[in-house]
């Protein structure tokens, strides 16, 4: 099994460089398609930089991955932080910020982070665990090829389907467990990359039916990817939204 890549390495290499090259995304995600939908799909970037995806989860409030938010081991400031919102082509959305001190983590690889309201669908939260053999859908704006992947992000929002597997299954190793708080998946049409760690990981239904099942964090860039599971966290999430 290739070894699998933290997505926060392309992080480090975003903001180490400080410049994207936009690319067209010919073949979204690796392999996958671009998305027509996704209302509640969040771009992240630090000091204007595109790095992770995220999801409106409430009027005032965006989950993503917590290791979006470190550089080097070390919590990004608030004030270098921004969202884009409200558009599939994050170049034409709109942009919010953190409310300073307002962004909580979970023992997950999950981060809450509070911003002004904003004027987008949110999604609905899933409230029951994933089933082996599902098929889901994963969202970001991601790179769309391995070789330079801060030099392939995509300006567009994309997508792929992925199956879910068993967290033992041998292609997880080291990254999964029976009741852990992570979930596996297996590739479809596509496998997300660096850019879209903190994505949604969705059911597949009609328009405005489906639930957020996962937030990706992590894959091999070629078979398996893995998601913190939204359900385990259910009771946190509403604590934190609360407030």
């Amino acid at each position: 099994m290739v070894r699998r890549v933290r997505v926060l390495l392309l992080t480090a290499a975003l903001l180490l460089t400080g410049s994207v090259i936009w690319s067209a995304p010919a073949s979204a995600v690796i392999g996958g398609a671009k998305s027509t939908y996704g209302p509640w799909a969040v771009r992240m970037l630090i000091d204007g930089q595109p790095t992770c995806t995220g999801t409106a989860v409430a009027p005032q409030w965006i989950l993503t991955a917590s290791h979006c938010f470190y550089e080097q081991a070390q919590p990004v400031a608030d004030k270098r932080i921004s969202f884009r919102v409200g558009n599939l082509d994050m170049r034409k959305g709109t942009t919010v910020r953190p409310l300073p001190g307002k962004r909580v983590g979970s023992t997950a690889d999950m981060m809450l982070v509070k911003v002004p309201k904003m004027n987008i669908p949110t999604a609905r939260l899933a409230t029951t665990g994933v089933r082996v053999g599902q098929t889901v859908r994963q969202y970001g704006w991601g790179a769309t090829c391995t070789d330079d992947e801060n030099a392939c992000q995509s300006p567009a929002l994309k997508q792929s389907d992925l199956r879910i597997v068993r967290p033992d299954d041998r292609r997880c190793k080291g990254y999964t467990a029976p009741g852990g708080p992570d979930f596996c998946m297996e590739k479809v049409t596509g496998i997300p990359a660096g850019g879209d760690s903190g994505g949604p990981v969705m059911s597949i239904g009609a328009q405005g039916s489906e639930t957020l099942l996962g937030v990706f964090n992590g894959s091999d860039r070629e078979t398996v990817a893995q998601a913190g599971e939204v359900s385990q966290q259910l009771a946190w999430i509403r604590s934190v939204i609360r407030r």
